[in-house]
């Protein structure tokens, strides 16, 4: 039963997505023609794709430090038996748990340019008041997003490196403390090289999770103002449900599955590595 229900949900439309993809299917009409590889010499000329495909590997850069250096920071900051350090896990934490679509709206409000706030907060130090449109302006609209994005993921990597640092035995950070080592020195030289298997699960989460990334995109800006938030899933829903270019929105589908297939693959790879150093 469980196998039926993966195929059903998730190998046949992996496999319509091929085959659609090499078709010129509007998603309706069930005429329609093979047209070979036309899609996908079709994405190299698309902008709106060249545009997406920024926007994604900016994404995915702001995935990987963000989130990862925060949440970092966040475990290495709770590990250090601050006071109220469960209360402060379990708020850091409460993000995640909460759904992509509750997460976009809440922001919604916090940019609101009359009465967010974020511009409320701004207003009081300045002295005036402050109405900037954050998700209506082309040049802030995809960083809005993602300050949004990271405030939800950094819980995720902080429990990963908390479970990181259970592991490092106590021994090797109270020769450091003996030896009077500073903190910084116990963080550099000790913790982080032994939170490179927690850092390398992170990491790769970060990274598949934006490639993912479209359910907060499309309720805080749905890749506008101007496509300036466009992500290549945002663009592919937009020329499959929007345009209904079925066939040319499954080629941008493919495209996107096979850079999260590598970036798994590389992800296992370099597991296997750190496994190899550590065992």
């Amino acid at each position: 039963m469980p196998v039926a229900i993966f195929s059903v949900f998730v190998v046949w439309p992996l496999i319509s997505s091929f085959y659609y993809s090499f078709t010129d299917w509007n998603g309706f009409d069930p005429n329609y023609e093979f047209v070979g590889f036309e899609n996908f010499s079709k994405i190299y000329k698309d902008r709106l794709f060249a545009s997406a495909a920024i926007n994604t590997v900016v994404w995915m850069a702001a995935a990987i430090v963000l989130p990862t250096g925060l949440g970092l920071f966040l475990a290495l900051l709770i590990d250090s038996r601050v006071p109220g350090g469960a209360v402060f896990k379990s708020v850091f934490y409460l993000p995640i748990c909460l759904s992509a679509v509750v997460v976009g709206q809440v922001w919604v409000w916090i940019y609101q340019p009359d009465w967010g706030l974020l511009n409320t907060t701004l207003s009081y130090f300045l002295s005036e008041k402050f109405n900037y449109a954050w998700l209506a302006k082309p040049e802030s609209a995809l960083f809005s997003v993602i300050a949004a994005w990271s405030w939800q993921q950094t819980g995720l990597s902080m429990v990963i490196y908390l479970a990181g640092l259970t592991a490092i035995p106590s021994d090797l950070t109270e020769v450091c403390e003996l030896e009077g080592s500073s903190w910084w020195q116990k963080v550099r030289l000790v913790l982080l090289p032994l939170l490179a298997p927690a850092t390398v699960v992170v990491i790769a989460l970060s990274v598949i999770n934006s490639l993912k990334g479209f359910d907060i995109l499309f309720i805080m800006t749905e890749g506008g103002p101007f496509n300036s938030s466009d992500t290549l899933a945002m663009h592919m829903y937009n020329e499959s449900f929007r345009k209904y270019y079925m066939g040319y929105g499954s080629a941008i589908a493919v495209v996107l599955f096979l850079v999260a297939l590598t970036i798994v693959w590389l992800y296992f790879r370099q597991l296997k590595k750190v496994d190899e150093i550590y065992s």
